[in-house]
């Protein structure tokens, strides 16, 4: 096949793709129901916002009037604290847990499966209120030579306060969880990744903090993630004990003056502002761990209205 042959039936093939779709009757793709449906989410969002803005047994002026009032930041602060430090426990301890998982000595795996399967099959408020009463259990604990003298001694009521407490049963109990998600993550990992370090010489501690970890944390951080957003929630459950956490300063509260909805308003809104930064960090670091696998750069609000009216075409006929 001669040059001239190629090029008229490149011509011809030209002639008919155009004949089949014609350059100038094409037009956008119109998403009527999408534009629907926003619509009617508007109305509804709109009604929704009119009627508690406009119910007066929200009492708002008092909602605004106690959202910085001294107890309710003091005890805001208590809860950070707690989820801070619970998230700590829980993620150090649940590394640890996920490598023992994955490892290949037997007692360390049956250990590890026995403390997931206990913390993650009782309820997180059972547990609470267990560390809490602990000191019926074990009254005191002492170090000393055995059938000789007690060296040290201390009453368990004054080591276990209702705030170690509280992050006792916090943090076991996410590590539980967190075991499983940093283990799922390493198993994401190919294998062959591991077997490229080896080869290379790299230990295997090395290779979990250099090769295998930083591409977990692309699996890892959307659930670990959501595990602190749930456990700034949690820390509701140890008003039952006593911490002067977010709840129970809201509580204390509507106990004296009866005004139980807007109090509980506060919490909420609290709970929500945090929650939403929480969510706003997470994005930016599964952005980062994401570098190269998600191509999605723009925010959500760009990205819902692009995908209300999506650059396609269609054939007009």
């Amino acid at each position: 096949m001669n040059a001239t042959t190629v090029d008229e039936t490149a011509a011809v093939s030209a002639k008919r793709a155009e004949a089949e779709w014609p350059t100038g009757d094409v037009a956008p793709v119109r998403h009527v129901g999408r534009w629907v449906t926003t619509v009617a989410g508007v109305l509804v969002a709109a009604v929704l916002i009119q009627s508690i803005a406009t119910n007066p047994n929200f009492d708002w002026p008092y909602v605004v009037e106690n959202l910085t009032a001294g107890p309710i930041l003091q005890g805001l602060l208590m809860t950070l604290l707690l989820t801070a430090i619970s998230m700590s426990v829980g993620i150090v301890l649940g590394g640890v847990l996920a490598i023992m998982r994955v490892s290949k000595n037997p007692v360390a795996r049956t250990f590890a499966w026995l403390f997931i399967g206990f913390f993650r099959g009782t309820p997180v408020l059972v547990q609470i209120i267990f560390w809490f009463n602990i000191a019926i259990l074990i009254p005191r604990i002492s170090i000393g030579v055995p059938y000789g003298p007690q060296l040290w001694e201390i009453d368990v009521n004054q080591l276990v306060t209702p705030m170690i407490a509280a992050i006792l049963a916090l943090g076991l109990n996410e590590a539980a969880y967190m075991a499983e998600i940093i283990r799922g993550g390493l198993l994401a990992v190919p294998h062959g990744q591991q077997e490229a370090a080896s080869a290379l010489g790299l230990s295997r501690g090395r290779t979990l903090s250099r090769i295998i970890l930083p591409q977990a944390m692309r699996v890892i951080v959307p659930a670990a993630g959501n595990e602190t957003i749930g456990m700034l929630k949690a820390t509701a459950l140890v008003s039952v004990i006593a911490v002067s956490e977010l709840l129970y300063s809201v509580q204390a509260i509507y106990s004296q003056n009866y005004r139980t909805i807007p109090m509980l308003i506060v919490a909420s809104v609290w709970y929500l502002i945090v929650t939403t930064l929480l969510t706003i960090g997470q994005g930016a670091i599964e952005r980062y761990y994401g570098r190269g696998f998600d191509g999605t750069k723009h925010g959500f609000v760009r990205r819902f209205v692009r995908n209300l009216n999506p650059t396609q075409t269609r054939k007009v006929r």
